[in-house]
């Protein structure tokens, strides 16, 4: 089987609807979210613990289940970035991008010679341990990845229209707890200077043709964030909705039997 890659899936401003996965390292979770009707997940490993053997399998269960999917490292360093993408991670949240200068170095790392900086390694995970032409092999691999800084600092708005115009910039995310957090304002999304940056981002998005992504933890979230402008969007995550799953099948059964 044939996952869609990523980059077709950011190729249009369709809404792109997925679901995160930041707890269950389980055989049919790939599936699981397939059936529900998702787009694509979004595996975090910088808030789940999750480490790169569990990243490979869950990989494999998302190859699988022919489901993209969006990986965050844990971090920006080098090794964390590599090893996701030799790992099979084709497309990349990577966290608090904060300068254009930052956002072209990171989808530097991303790419293998002659377009960027990326240690080759062939014939493992990323290319499903096929053989071939070296040449042939790094330009599939170049066309596959996907860079996608997370702005979520007021840094990256600051330099967000240059930011979207890099043309190794594939898409952008905002991360809206930590950008209000950075701004001053912590969780108060609706003070106009969230709006405003909110909107600032979304404008670079739009001028550069570009994807803009959010996760959300509502469907009327989702649907006013669709009407806003985001094409890109993550809905809640396994254990947020396996938790309400479970809290509102007992309430219900406790408020008909009481």
């Amino acid at each position: 089987m044939t996952a869609r890659a990523f980059r077709e899936l950011i190729s249009s401003r369709e809404l792109k609807l997925g679901t995160g996965v930041l707890e269950f390292d389980s055989p049919g979770i790939g599936q699981i979210a397939k059936a529900g009707g998702a787009d694509f997940a979004f595996v975090d490993l910088e808030h789940s613990g999750f480490g790169i053997d569990t990243l490979k399998r869950i990989l494999r269960y998302m190859q699988a289940a022919e489901l993209p999917a969006m990986v965050r490292p844990p971090s920006n360093q080098i090794h964390h970035i590599a090893t996701a993408l030799d790992a099979g991670a084709e497309a990349l949240l990577l966290r608090m991008v904060s300068s254009a200068a930052e956002a072209a170095a990171l989808a530097n790392e991303m790419k293998y010679p002659p377009d960027g900086a990326r240690g080759v390694a062939l014939s493992i995970a990323h290319d499903r341990y096929t053989a071939g032409d070296t040449k042939a092999k790094l330009a599939a691999a170049n066309a596959k990845t996907v860079c996608i800084p997370l702005i979520e600092t007021a840094g990256g708005i600051a330099e967000i229209e240059q930011i979207a115009a890099l043309p190794g910039v594939d898409a952008l995310f905002i991360g809206h707890f930590d950008l209000s957090c950075s701004l001053g304002i912590p969780g108060e999304f609706d003070d106009p200077r969230f709006k405003d940056a909110v909107q600032r981002v979304l404008d670079a998005a739009g001028a550069n043709g570009k994807s803009a992504g959010r996760m959300v933890g509502s469907a009327d979230e989702a649907v006013m964030l669709r009407e806003q402008g985001f094409d890109l969007i993550v809905y809640s995550a396994d254990l947020f909705l396996l938790r309400e799953a479970i809290t509102a099948g007992l309430d219900d059964i406790r408020g008909r039997v009481n």
